[in-house]
């Protein structure tokens, strides 16, 4: 029997370059930094500041979420929830969706997710960031936010979806022989 290896040589050297890239992405999603304002959320406790959901860290990450009507954006959000005691220890972390506060906690108990949630509903928040589009549509993303002498900076922003770096899942089908095949996320599978 002949066992066939790939050219991990080959392989490492792409691992670089790829390693390269994304650096370069993470200095152009950092080129264009943002003062923004305070924005006030809704959540089920009542209405939170910008300001009040750094809790004392300098740091926020902030999950554009395009709320209970989207399976990819549950999906990411899924994969959040497995490493979400790991981001909340290094910056304060929040998914934010144009959800009420009522349907946010509820999706998120059926979803078992543990991260706090925000509504932006009633806020330009969304608009503001560049995650709704002129015609009202919502789009997926990441920002990241620092805290320094009172005043909220946007640090970097990227849009989210399938094979970008915020869900393993899709790079994981990519090493099956036929890929993802089209597979789509699902609320719920049999």
């Amino acid at each position: 029997m002949t066992i066939h290896k790939p050219d991990l040589q080959k392989m490492g050297d792409l691992h670089r370059r790829i390693t390269e890239l994304r650096q370069q992405m993470t200095e152009l999603a950092k080129s264009a930094p943002l003062e923004v304002s305070d924005y006030i959320f809704q959540t089920t406790e009542g209405d939170v500041t910008f300001s009040e959901m750094f809790a004392g860290k300098p740091n926020l990450l902030m999950v554009h979420n395009m709320g209970t009507g989207c399976t990819g954006c549950t999906l990411w959000a899924d994969g959040f929830n497995g490493i979400y005691p790991h981001l909340a220890n290094r910056a304060a972390f929040y998914l934010s969706s144009p959800d009420t506060p009522e349907v946010q906690q509820k999706f998120a108990a059926s979803r078992g997710w543990r991260f706090p949630m925000v509504s932006h509903q009633g806020s330009s928040f969304a608009e503001d960031m560049g995650y709704r589009s002129e015609d009202g549509n919502w789009h997926p993303g990441l920002s990241s936010f620092r805290m320094n002498n009172g005043k909220i900076t946007r640090i970097a922003t990227t849009p989210m979806g399938p094979f970008d770096d915020y869900c393993a899942i899709w790079h994981m089908f990519n090493l099956l022989q036929d890929g993802s095949d089209g597979w789509q996320p699902q609320y719920k599978y049999d």
